[in-house]
């Protein structure tokens, strides 16, 4: 089908869909679960994307806003170390080192609403509405301006699931998107009366269903292979919803656009990356039973974080620094060739080694990783410090992909897309 002729709109509506593959919603279009995307598909173009490295929604939707990557953001995980230590903080909105998308449009008086995006919390001033996605601990702390606080509570607006109440049961977990989703839409509504020229509707139950339900997509003998695909038809008919309302406004589909942060794809195995680290002598704790990094030895050269960061123990970088910089590149190389050999009963586990000199750019890349581990579709990394073995399964059933990320526009925007470069695109309408 013929892509849609492109003219500036100077208005722009965003929906995430968070942690919603490529290959599992050109899936669900083709076999008639989600007909409005079947046929914004034809209408428009469906690119397969890129995510973040990590591919961790903390990145990637930081990536997404600010238009760059964590060397000049600044944010390299959900966690991260303090400065010349290896305890562990949780970085939050006020350290993000670049400005936004909103922020962008607010210098040129355009308004904008920004409801449930992730890692914007404590919620900051815009010139517009911000509800903040997860990881958010209060909606007091949530939302800007506070006035918007009392109409978001008499909603019932909830910020995210109850993780802990929905690992009990898929039922729970059911009546908690149910409830997630109802406050959801009724912020939309609420918010697309007011004024704007940006506006941004993330759903992020989706990541959580993946999570904990991703064999109910799966297979069709799944207890709850109905349920999920009723819940992307409901998915389907509010992006329906959205784009009408927004056709309605502008009289063009040109500025409207879809996407997601990361793929997903269903667990194998958990890979302990510490364990490996470990087992191959590039790990050593000062204590039988480490509680976290800061237990580590001096004569360790290296250590993970979760989910797949590498760091050397670098001298005059931690406090027990045993790795010389000119040593560096070739540790690295060493480390990463044999990742690239780890194997699962005959499976390769390891999709590819990142150096951080190729994934980052900017005034703080020294802070990040030196090494990313991207595990093969099915070999979820984690940076356990408690895990003996290199190999084993927790109660999670889909884990992130990196390279099976999407984005819908009008028109085709080429084939090599990362998820930095859609914060361009979409100010181009402005």
């Amino acid at each position: 089908m013929p892509v849609l002729k492109s003219k500036k709109t100077n208005r722009a509506c965003v929906i995430g869909l968070d942690g919603v593959p490529y290959s599992m919603i050109v899936d669900l279009a083709r076999r008639g679960v989600m007909s409005t995307m079947a046929r914004l598909m034809d209408l428009g173009k469906i690119h397969q994307m890129k995510a973040s490295l990590p591919e961790i929604s903390a990145v990637s939707w930081t990536n997404f806003m600010t238009g760059t990557d964590s060397g000049t953001h600044g944010i390299f995980g959900f966690t991260d170390f303090k400065p010349r230590s290896y305890e562990i903080r949780f970085p939050n909105f006020l350290d993000v080192k670049a400005p936004t998308l909103w922020d962008k449009l607010g210098a040129k008086g355009k308004r904008s609403i920004v409801i449930n995006q992730p890692s914007t919390y404590p919620a900051r001033k815009i010139d517009g509405a911000l509800i903040s996605g997860f990881v958010a601990l209060e909606l007091a702390k949530a939302v800007w301006p506070m006035t918007y606080r009392a109409p978001l509570e008499q909603m019932g607006y909830q910020i995210d699931i109850d993780i802990l109440k929905a690992r009990e049961s898929p039922e729970v977990l059911w009546q908690e998107l149910s409830k997630t989703m109802a406050g959801r839409q009724k912020a939309l509504n609420y918010f697309w009366e007011e004024p704007w020229d940006y506006f941004e509707f993330v759903v992020t139950g989706t990541d959580r269903l993946h999570h904990f339900l991703w064999k109910a997509y799966e297979d069709p003998a799944h207890p709850s292979h109905q349920s999920f695909l009723d819940y992307y038809r409901h998915i389907d008919r509010l992006i329906g919803k959205i784009v009408a309302a927004y056709h309605k406004l502008t009289n063009t589909y040109d500025g409207f656009y879809i996407l997601s942060d990361h793929g997903f794809a269903g667990i194998v195995q958990e890979v302990y990356l510490n364990a490996w680290l470990a087992k191959n002598g590039y790990l050593k704790f000062a204590k039988a039973e480490p509680g976290s990094l800061e237990d580590i030895s001096a004569r360790t050269k290296a250590f993970a974080l979760d989910p797949n960061r590498i760091y050397l123990n670098l001298k005059n970088k931690f406090p027990k620094g045993s790795v010389e910089r000119s040593a560096r590149r070739a540790l690295k190389e060493e480390i990463a060739g044999k990742l690239g050999k780890l194997e699962y009963q005959g499976r390769r586990v390891v999709r590819k080694v990142f150096f951080a000199e190729d994934v980052y750019s900017g005034p703080h890349a020294g802070k990040g990783p030196d090494l990313i581990v991207v595990g093969e579709p099915g070999f979820d990394m984690k940076g356990s410090v408690k895990k003996k073995e290199i190999f084993g399964r927790s109660g999670l059933q889909g884990m992130h992909t990196w390279e099976d990320a999407f984005f819908w526009a009008a028109k085709d925007l080429g084939d090599d897309l990362n998820i930095a470069d859609v914060a361009s695109v979409i100010l181009k309408n402005f």
